[in-house]
């Protein structure tokens, strides 16, 4: 039995749902007192981009 993964299996929505979810709880460090404003944007795009795959999953509910 071959132990690769395959992964080109099409997901279910709610396996597509539960990685999402863990990838949003990784366990990062981050100080604002160091961040410039380039860290900043990224988490405002991070955020926006967070929002809109909310949004699509729900509305393909």
């Amino acid at each position: 039995m071959s132990k690769n993964k395959r992964f080109d299996k099409v997901l279910t929505k709610t396996e597509k749902i539960k990685r999402m979810q863990s990838a949003k709880n990784e366990d990062v460090e981050f100080s604002a007192d160091q961040a410039d404003a380039e860290d900043l944007e990224a988490i405002r795009r991070s955020e926006v981009a967070d929002r809109r795959q909310q949004r699509i999953i729900i509305d393909n509910e």
